[in-house]
């Protein structure tokens, strides 16, 4: 039974791991988490409390094994004012290749209560990387569920969740990922990072070392781990991945540890709190897992400034429902929905942008039409309500919309900024740019939301670019002009 008041929420993931990786009630789980404190308090005298890290790495083995070395560095973050905590966990069950993973319910739970997910930040997410949702991979998955109780000892109650595992990226999909997380990071977001580290013995395949048990074994170990942890100290992507495959360290997030320090802005210093391994105990070495425990700070840039605020967003969206609506039901569209009642609303929506409208299968994610107009040629508050009804009645892939399908539909609408050329395919970036292929008369676009969405890389990115635009695959290879865009996306 949880011991705080929750709202009800419609689908909540229940922890598989409470009563076995730590302890089953929320009694048993303060007074685990007291012990540690005093243990930590007679360790070091109390130093003077600067600003809560907002970049945490934390172990994810059982509480007997790595609850205390967590504690080290969650508990810097107690009391802090984070509403949101973003967590990047590897999985350990589930064979993922170039996408995260987030789950589609509501709140997840543990014997402290329930937690919130963010699924309007997972939206916003899977709009520039490739994201899917799926819950089974989160109930079977350790290295979420175990960092849940922790968070809330230290935070509390008011803060939501956004847990996202990772199995392997490529190049551009961990690019994708590490530039979309970024943009939406805040001063009031907490990035915590699950990860163990070095796995010693036979049946991890790594014994460079031998077997003999001996505590050398440990202190070879443990160099090889200070030495990658000295490149997430320094917030060094670039070296900790090369540490990775070059000492072979089986240090099972490393792909989430990559990810947080791409993401991170320049200048990130963290540092390790705490080292310890699952031998340390008995002093036995022939078999263990080491656990690393790491804060600092990111200094997380402010969100880069938008055209269209929310209330212009929701006016946009009203309005492209309502002209699908019409279109569908043959009742032309009052003139005056057109029209905006607040200055401010009237003056962004105005302004001469290109407007892409995109409608999908709500509960599927099938499309269902997307028809648009790159350059800004009316104002945008024009063309979201001509493509709108385009998308609906004339996407020459799909049959018209009809009346019994509009309650199913999700709309989507990308506002976007007028196309520059580029001297180079090289110079498209995947997850920030929507881009254009001509060749010899042939034409094709994409919005930039299609390359996460699929989790291509560049060059599968023009590969399918190139068959929308009837060339064969690898027309973009040599030739092609290509013209990039950005744009802002919002959906109901």
């Amino acid at each position: 039974m949880a011991d705080s008041a929750t709202e009800a929420y419609s689908s909540v993931l229940e922890s598989t791991i409470a009563g076995s990786w730590y302890p089953a009630t929320a009694g048993a789980i303060r007074a685990l988490a007291g012990a540690w404190e005093r243990q930590c308090a007679a360790a070091a005298p109390a130093a003077p409390r600067g600003p809560a890290p907002d970049m945490l790495v934390l172990p994810h083995a059982g509480w007997a094994y790595s609850g205390e070395t967590a504690w080290r560095a969650v508990r810097l973050a107690k009391g802090a004012a984070f509403t949101r905590v973003v967590l990047l966990a590897p999985s350990h069950r589930a064979w993922i290749e170039n996408r995260l993973v987030a789950p589609a319910a509501d709140a997840v739970s543990t014997p402290l209560g329930e937690i919130p997910v963010d699924r309007d930040f997972i939206d916003a997410l899977a709009l520039a990387a490739p994201v899917v949702r799926n819950d089974k991979v989160h109930l079977a998955e350790h290295s979420t569920q175990i960092e849940y109780p922790l968070l809330q000892l230290a935070l509390g109650t008011g803060f939501s969740l956004v847990p996202l595992i990772a199995g392997s990226l490529g190049g551009d999909q961990m690019a994708m990922c590490a530039r979309a997380l970024s943009r939406l990071m805040d001063d009031r977001t907490l990035l915590v990072v699950s990860s163990d580290f070095t796995h010693y013995g036979d049946d991890f395949s790594y014994t460079p070392y031998g077997t003999d048990g001996g505590r050398g074994v440990r202190e070879r170990v443990a160099a090889v781990d200070a030495k990658a942890l000295s490149f997430i100290e320094k917030g060094d992507a670039d070296a900790f991945a090369a540490c990775i495959r070059d000492t072979g360290a089986t240090v099972c997030g490393h792909v989430p540890i990559e990810l947080a320090l791409r993401a991170a802005p320049a200048g990130t210093r963290l540092s390790t709190v705490h080292y310890s391994t699952s031998g340390d105990a008995e002093a036995d070495f022939t078999r263990f897992v080491c656990y690393a425990a790491v804060a600092g700070r990111a200094a997380w840039r402010a969100p880069g400034a938008q055209t269209l605020d929310a209330a212009a967003r929701a006016f946009l969206l009203r309005l492209a429902r309502e002209s699908v609506e019409c279109a569908v039901k043959g009742v032309p569209l009052a003139r005056s929905r057109l029209t905006a009642d607040s200055d401010r609303i009237a003056a962004q929506i105005s302004a001469k942008m290109g407007a892409f409208v995109t409608l999908t299968d709500r509960a599927t994610g099938a499309l269902r039409g997307c028809i648009g107009e790159i350059l800004p040629m009316r104002p945008l508050v024009e063309a979201v309500a001509a493509r709108a009804v385009d998308a609906a009645l004339h996407d020459p892939r799909f049959m018209p919309v009809s009346e019994r399908e509009l309650a199913g539909l999700r709309v989507e609408v990308s506002a976007l900024t007028p196309p520059a050329p580029v001297g180079s395919w090289r110079e498209i970036v995947l997850g920030r740019d929507g881009m254009t292929l001509e060749k010899g008369g042939a034409f094709a676009v994409f919005l930039p939301q299609v390359a996460p969405e699929q989790a291509w890389d560049l060059p599968e990115t023009l590969l399918y670019l190139s068959r929308k635009a009837g060339l064969p695959p690898d027309a973009w290879r040599d030739g092609a002009k290509f013209e990039t865009f950005q744009a802002e996306v919002f959906h109901e």
